[in-house]
């Protein structure tokens, strides 16, 4: 190397840049590897994720990707999981939840889950369960929905154009079955079919912190630092 090109180079390496650099490229690796973060900008999982919550990704939940490349699977999504992935229809970045995996016979009856022909055990929501949504939640109907043992609450939205019947349908190998919990206004897989194996990017885990963007940015303390089920 040139004593010119080599002395510009230890320039570089000892300049600010360089440290920016190498933390950077150690960021972006545990960012694509590892765990991500997301700030979520639709309502189709309300009112367990709401608009402006930032969501905690497990990106080692199910396999090791590098650049989108996957070299270990360890685990496969579970029916009742929160997963980000990525859309059939335009690639766009989801937040849904599983409610069917390869082979399940999943259909839907008046709003209600059937699974392998078993109807899911609905119950009325606990109260309160809307107050996050604040006038968002008048007209809506919440019930608790039990999913493998998943408790979550799911919003019905009465008086909607929704899919409310479908199936019984066959979920096919390597293929899920995605839905948002505010159930008349989700785009989900009832509209853009399965979803493949390989376009799930991790498990959702919790929400970091959240902004009420409708009202000035307040935070929703109670929200900081949740679990999510």
């Amino acid at each position: 190397m040139p004593k010119t090109a080599l002395g510009a180079w230890r320039r570089i390496r000892a300049s600010w840049l360089y440290s920016l650099a190498i933390m950077l490229i150690i960021v972006g690796g545990f960012r694509s590897a590892i765990a991500d973060w997301y700030d979520v900008p639709t309502g189709s999982m309300k009112p367990t994720i709401l608009i402006g919550d930032r969501i905690v990704v497990n990106k080692l939940a199910y396999d090791l990707k590098i650049l989108g490349v996957r070299l270990v699977t360890w685990a496969d999504p579970r029916r009742g999981e929160i997963v980000t992935c990525h859309s059939p229809a335009d690639g766009v970045r989801l937040v849904k939840r599983i409610v069917a995996v390869p082979g399940d016979v999943l259909e839907m009856r008046e709003s209600r889950l059937h699974i392998n022909g078993e109807p899911l055990i609905y119950s009325p929501a606990p109260a309160g369960a809307g107050d996050a949504l604040r006038e968002d939640a008048q007209g809506r109907v919440f019930w608790l929905e039990d999913l493998d043992g998943r408790e979550h609450v799911v919003a019905i939205t009465p008086g909607t154009r929704s899919v409310r019947d479908f199936g019984p349908v066959t979920v096919p190998q390597g293929k899920y079955f995605m839905m948002g919990d505010n159930r008349d206004q989700s785009g989900d897989s009832r509209h853009f079919g399965y979803v493949d194996r390989a376009a799930v990017a991790g498990r959702v885990t919790g929400i970091a912190l959240s902004l009420d963007r409708e009202h000035g940015w307040q935070p929703r303390w109670s929200r900081f630092a949740t679990d999510l089920i």
